[in-house]
């Protein structure tokens, strides 16, 4: 058992998301873990771009209101407590509502060189980001 040093929370690049955003890696597993586990924080209306999970990708929302949306789909507000699955290749976006912060645990599996374990597309719109949500409560 051991204590993992933790690298220092980094700015998410602006070539994957809109906004605001910061990101605290928990755990980066090393062969032949591929566990990944993000804390992401978002301020309101910052988001991702389109992407997705070659493996799928869990959201676990701790604080603030979480929009997520799959192509196609509608935008789902999430909540503190809510857990959503996204199943691979399924092409999402997620992010802050437009009045709140929002954090989330952001867990998923890959080789850990990023070259596989995301494929990111293009920048979620001002249209699509607005667009009518649901909340499943």
């Amino acid at each position: 058992m051991e204590i993992l040093q933790q690298p220092p929370t980094s700015k998410a690049p602006a070539d994957w998301f809109t906004g605001d955003v910061w990101w605290d890696v928990i755990y980066s597993g090393q062969e032949p873990s591929r566990m990944r586990a993000n804390m992401v924080r978002f301020a309101p209306c910052s988001r991702t771009d389109w992407h997705s999970h070659a493996l799928g990708q869990t959201l676990h929302i701790v604080s603030g209101t979480a929009l997520i949306q799959a192509r196609g789909g509608e935008i789902i507000e999430a909540h503190p407590g809510d857990t959503v699955y996204t199943p691979p290749g399924e092409e999402h976006w997620h992010g802050a509502a437009p009045d709140h912060f929002m954090t989330h645990l952001a867990l998923w599996e890959g080789p850990g060189d990023g070259s596989t374990e995301t494929t990111w597309g293009d920048k979620v719109t001002v249209e699509e980001y607005n667009a009518p949500r649901s909340n499943r409560r």
